[in-house]
Order: C-alpha cells, then sequence, then structure tokens
C-alpha cells in the first residue's frame, strides 16, 4: 500500500493546496521568550530538533505523495538547507492576513496546511508551529518557492521579515528550499551533529519506503570514491520496515528467516508493522506515530501487544504444544528476543506523557489489534514450521522468566530504604534526598578506596565495581539477577523491577540517587567497562535514562607541568596547546603525565578534576533515537565481530581512544 495515494484517495479536495489551506491560529512573539516550550531545550537536542521540523513539512509533502526526494546539507557557516521536490509552500494572496501565504507559514505560530483536513489527511512535526518556530529561533532564515512555473524568495531576521515575498523569475521545477542559521544568543550550541541527523534521516527513509533522502556536511572533506569531497550519505528504502528490522537485528542470531510484514488501513488508520524473533533474550520494539519516534509508547503499542500476545496463545493452545508447561504464560514472554517496528498514521494524534511521546488515540489500539490478529494468524497457519519455532521460544522465555523471578526477588527482598541491607563496599552519603545526592559507580578497589578520601560525604556515595560487569546482551535473564555487581547496583539505587503486569517495569519510586555517574580509566579496558555499564543500564533500566539521571565521569588524560605551572588536558588538542605554552620559557623541561587509569591521581586531583562540581564536565546519557541505540548496543555487545570493528575504525577520529 502506498500511503501517499491513499492520502490522495482521502483527499477531497483533489490535493488542492493554495492560501485557502492556510489557516491562523494565534501570534508568534512567545517562541523566542520559551524557546523550550515548542523544541524542548536550548542545547544539542532542540538545536536539531529545528532540522526535524524543517525535513517534517517536506515529509509531509511526501505522505501526501507530492515528494520524492529531500536533501539536507549542512553548510560551511553552520548553517542548514532543506531542500524538497513537493509542491511548493504556497505563495498566493491570504485574504485573512492580507498578505503572502508563504509569509503567513513563515511568521504566523500554528498556520500551516496541516490544519486543514483537506490538505494534508496526516502530518508529523510540532502540528503546525514547526517552520515558523524555526524561523523565530533563526538569526537568519530563507526561503526559496519553486511553484506555478514561477520562483519566489523571502528572507528573515529572527522571524521577521526583511521584505515582502518577491518573485525571483521563471522555472518548470516544483519545490520549496529553506536554508536557516539558528539564533546563537539563544541556543548554548550551534554545532550540528552529522551522525544525529544521518541517524533520523535513515529512520525516515525507512518509516517512508521511496523517498530518497541525502545529507552533505560541507564542513567536512573526507575521502571517497571520487577523491575528495563533503562527508555525505544517501537513504533509500525499497521495503520500508522489513528492511528497518533486517538492520535493526543484524547483528543477532536470527530465529526464522521470514520477517513477518503487516501492511493495512484499519478503520481509516494506515498500519505499517514488520517482525522477527531472534535468539537474544531482550525485547526491542520501536513503535512511530506520523514518523514521531513514541518513545513512551501508547494505545497502537498497547493495541500491538494485545493482538500479538492472543494470537500466538491462541495458537499455542489449539496446536497443544503449551500442555506440558507447569506454569502459566505471560505476555513478556511473547516478546522476549522480538524485534518490531510499527508505524500508524493519524489524522489527528493525541500525545501524552512527559515527554508528549505517548500517544493517546482509543481508537488506535482497536485498529493494530485487529491488523495484528488477522495477519499474525494468517503466517502463523500458512508458516506452521515458523510457528512452531516462535512458539517453542515463547516456552524457553517463560521458564526463564520463572527462574529469574525468584532471583529477582532475592535481590529485592534485600533492597530497603533504611540503609540495612545496602551493599558492603557501598560509601554511602549523609543526604537522604536522591534529588540532592549522586553515586558514582567506580572501577575497581584501588579507584573506588581514592574517590572515598576524594568525595563529598554530604551528598556523594560511592560504590566499587569489580572488574567487567556481566555482559547483559548475552545472558540469560536468570544470570543478570544472579550476578554479584548487578545486584550489588540494583541494591545501591533502591531500584525494584517487575510488576504483575510486567515483569520488567521498572520502579523509581525507592530511587535513592538522581545522578547515577560512571567513572571509569581513561584507556581502552576503562572505555569497555563503561559500554557493558551502559548496556546494562540501556536494557534494564531505560527509564533511568529516560529521566535523565544516568552521567559519565570525565577524567583528565594528561597532566601538564613545568615548574610550578601545571595544567590538566581532556583531549590531545588542549595537551599540546599547553605544551607549546610552556615551553615557550626556558627555565626546566616540560612534563607529561598520562593517566591511565584513576588510581594514578590522588584523592585531591581525583576530586579537583572530575568529582567536583564547580569544576568537573559530566556527560549526560541520553537517547536521541532509540532504534538507533538499539541498532548500537546489539552491535557493540554481541557476537558479530565485522560490524564492530567497522563501526570503531569509523568513529575512532571522532573520540579519543587510547590503543
Amino acid at each position: 500500500m502506498n500511503t501517499g495515494k491513499l492520502n490522495e484517495k482521502l483527499n477531497k479536495n483533489n490535493g488542492k493546496y493554495s492560501a485557502e489551506s492556510i489557516q491562523v491560529l494565534e501570534g508568534l512573539e512567545a517562541v523566542r521568550k520559551r524557546p523550550a516550550m515548542y523544541i524542548g531545550d536550548t542545547a544539542t537536542k532542540g538545536l536539531h530538533h529545528l532540522v526535524y521540523e524543517v525535513i517534517d513539512n517536506s515529509i509531509d509533502e511526501a505522505l501526501a505523495g507530492f515528494c520524492r526526494t529531500i536533501d539536507v546539507i549542512i553548510n560551511e557557516d553552520g548553517s542548514v538547507t532543506v531542500q524538497d521536490d513537493g509542491r511548493g509552500i504556497p505563495t498566493d494572496y491570504h485574504e485573512k492576513e492580507k498578505r503572502s501565504a508563504l509569509e503567513v507559514v513563515m511568521t504566523v505560530l500554528h498556520a500551516g496546511g496541516k490544519f486543514n483536513k483537506d490538505s494534508y489527511k496526516v502530518s508529523g512535526g510540532l502540528h503546525g508551529v514547526g517552520v515558523s518556530c524555526v524561523n523565530a529561533l533563526s538569526s537568519y532564515l530563507e526561503v526559496v518557492v519553486y511553484r506555478d512555473g514561477k520562483v519566489y524568495k523571502q528572507e528573515y531576521e529572527r522571524g521577521k521579515p526583511l521584505y515582502p515575498v518577491k518573485e525571483m523569475g521563471n522555472s518548470e521545477n516544483t519545490g520549496t528550499i529553506v536554508t536557516f542559521k539558528a539564533d546563537n544568543t539563544i541556543f548554548s550550541t550551534t554545532d550540528y551533529n552529522f551522525e544525529i541527523l544521518s541517524s533520523r534521516l535513515r529512520e525516515l527513509a525507512f518509516l517512508n519506503k521511496g523517498i530518497t533522502l541525502t545529507i552533505t556536511d560541507k564542513r567536512e572533506i573526507e575521502e571517497n570514491g571520487n577523491g575528495n569531497g563533503y562527508r555525505s550519505e544517501k537513504f533509500y528504502s525499497e521495503e520500508g520496515l522489513k528492511e528497518f528490522v533486517r538492520l535493526l537485528d543484524a547483528t543477532r542470531e536470527k530465529l526464522t528467516d521470514n520477517i513477518i510484514y503487516i501492511e493495512t488501513v484499519k478503520n481509516e488508520i494506515p498500519v505499517e508493522i514488520a517482525l522477527q524473533y531472534n535468539t537474544s533474550f531482550s525485547e526491542n520494539i520501536h513503535s512511530y506515530v506520523n514518523n514521531i519516534n513514541t518513545i513512551e509508547g501508547g494505545t497502537h503499542l498497547a493495541g500491538f501487544r494485545r493482538g500479538l500476545t492472543r494470537t500466538l496463545k491462541n495458537y499455542a493452545e489449539k496446536s497443544g504444544l503449551l500442555s506440558k508447561l507447569k506454569f502459566d504464560i505471560n505476555g513478556d514472554d511473547f516478546r522476549e528476543g522480538l524485534t518490531a517496528v510499527i508505524s500508524v498514521k493519524v489524522a489527528e494524534p493525541q500525545f501524552e506523557g512527559q515527554t508528549k511521546t505517548k500517544l493517546g488515540n482509543s481508537d488506535v489500539m482497536g485498529s493494530v489489534d485487529m491488523a495484528v490478529s488477522t495477519l499474525l494468524g494468517n503466517h502463523l497457519e500458512e508458516n506452521p514450521k515458523d510457528a512452531r519455532t516462535i512458539v517453542n521460544k515463547v516456552i524457553l522465555a517463560a521458564q526463564a522468566r520463572h527462574a529469574a523471578r525468584k532471583a529477582r526477588e532475592l535481590v529485592q527482598r534485600k533492597n530497603v530504604l533504611s540503609g540495612s541491607g545496602l551493599p558492603g563496599k557501598l560509601a554511602d552519603c549523609a543526604d537522604r534526598d536522591p534529588v540532592t545526592t549522586e553515586i558514582f559507580l567506580v572501577e575497581g578497589d584501588s579507584a573506588g578506596g581514592t574517590a572515598k578520601q576524594g568525595r563529598d560525604r554530604r551528598f556523594q556515595a560511592i560504590l566499587p565495581l569489580r572488574g567487567k560487569i556481566l555482559n547483559v546482551e548475552k545472558a540469560m535473564p536468570h544470570k543478570i539477577f544472579d550476578n554479584e555487581e548487578i545486584k550489588n547496583i540494583f541494591t545501591a539505587l533502591g531500584v525494584s523491577v517487575g510488576t504483575e503486569d510486567d515483569s520488567k517495569a521498572l520502579n523509581l519510586e525507592g530511587l535513592r540517587y538522581h545522578k547515577v555517574i560512571i567513572m571509569t580509566d581513561a584507556d581502552v579496558d576503562g572505555s569497555h567497562i563503561t559500554t557493558l555499564i551502559m548496556t546494562f543500564f540501556y536494557r534494564h533500566m531505560e527509564e533511568l535514562i529516560k529521566n535523565g539521571f544516568l552521567y559519565i565521569a570525565t577524567p583528565p588524560l594528561y597532566l601538564v607541568k613545568k615548574a610550578k605551572q601545571e595544567r590538566y588536558c581532556w583531549s590531545e588538542e588542549e595537551r599540546q596547546a599547553a605544551v607549546e605554552e610552556f615551553g615557550k620559557g626556558k627555565d626546566g623541561s616540560v612534563h607529561i603525565q598520562r593517566y591511565k587509569g584513576l588510581g594514578e591521581m590522588n584523592a585531591e586531583q581525583l576530586w579537583d578534576t572530575t568529582m567536583n562540581p564547580e569544576t568537573r564536565t559530566l556527560r549526560q546519557v541520553t537517547i536521541e533515537s532509540a532504534a538507533e541505540a538499539d541498532r548500537i548496543f546489539s552491535m557493540l555487545m554481541g557476537d558479530d565481530v565485522p560490524p564492530r570493528r567497522e563501526f570503531i575504525e569509523s568513529h575512532a577520529k571522532y573520540a579519543n581512544i587510547d590503543v
């Protein structure tokens, strides 16, 4: 099914998109005063959100069947250009606003074609806030429109037009080109990350099959097949979600060869789902509404889970495969080792939740449930070998869950808030308010001892970890709860796992610290331990990351000394600059100390550089794209070596790696 064709079919006005389509709801000023209300924050996440909003307008044209190519360019000056071959934003006269529709779209909040159901059946973005919001938060923006055989242009400064829309000439092309430069008086950084943007474009290509998306970074020259050129990537997907699941599961061992694919329309809601089982023990389900990643789930995810559980259970009972099982199977068992992507297109999505990424439309649950029940049921009947393999996996999952529950209950019996039952190695802090306290997970007893001496006992707790913790990516659930270091982490943090409805649900009510800081050596082993710990948190305490509680400490790599002068350095560039500065004098030589372990620093040095809130740098762990995080953790911590080597080699130049 082609969603674009569906939009055209449902479009009462036969694709009419003109000044009449543009509806104005309210003015613009509040965006610059409270930008975080509209784009989340004014740091890296909000900065990249600007690009997404412009891209979303182009994607809306694609969903309506009028756009096939979208190009994103990061220019040399740090501005961004987004170009599409859609119909072009309307430029004709807007009767109510008494000016060009293009100017209305670009300068008035909640003005756009997506409020008119005859222009767009479905749309993503900030629901009409998008491009005008980007304009308000840009020091400069230029829009060029190709439409009706003409070329139109308008420029803006901080959301205000520099002149009325003007005609620039003739052209048979159609489309829109938006170039904007984020306002550095609003954003704490205006440095775009190529990886973050390319990850989003890759995601959009899978979610909108048949559309070509490219990204080019003119700030960076790299070797390519034609000699030196700009860094660039191109994304195009013929099979959509099937290819998405194939990528996510590329480094996992597949349980069946077939990817189960569902594409249908139920109650006028287009539903597209791809799923496959693998031999892992984690559930990896990624859900989208109108291309928006609904990281908090919602009614579409609930409908999928309900339909999957009921359909598989009915098949298993009917086939007699459950007759020897001595305890009940629950919903978790049907999702262990499952990788799935769910994408629905909803005309008027209602978003709820802490980050407004949870779908609330009740009718969607029934539509997705119906789609899964019908088409998955058919697949199981037509592929009995696959069906038996999946059900046997479910039975193994139920047995493992039963064993894991006993291990988990043992951990949680020790987990009390009074302090008794806490790990013996934990050096707790005096304060009991989790908002003001923090815990350092420190590699090794030696570094742990130094950290205990250097910390501020009022609000800083230290938990030393012995060596490398278990690689949870490859471990059965009950083995995870049997692991001593992981038990200590659960107990020290005061969190619990499992509810009646969801045995993997994390309860943060008893969380004892709102900053959980991973502190390891600045070498390869330290990086590996950090990755192991992060994998554990991502797979078993994802809520902790989503709430912004997980951080990574950044100890210095070098201490550069000359006589009484000394400077800590966190990068090779800082080290070279310090050596050059100190080396200008003639009194004595420059001494460079390379810190390979935290234990090489004394308590005072560790406090000054890495633990003191006044002087340290903490890196907060966030999930920009859940699907990309899933893919990378699976690839880095799985058994497949070549993709891991390729990833490390291609990213080594973007990180300080001591080999």
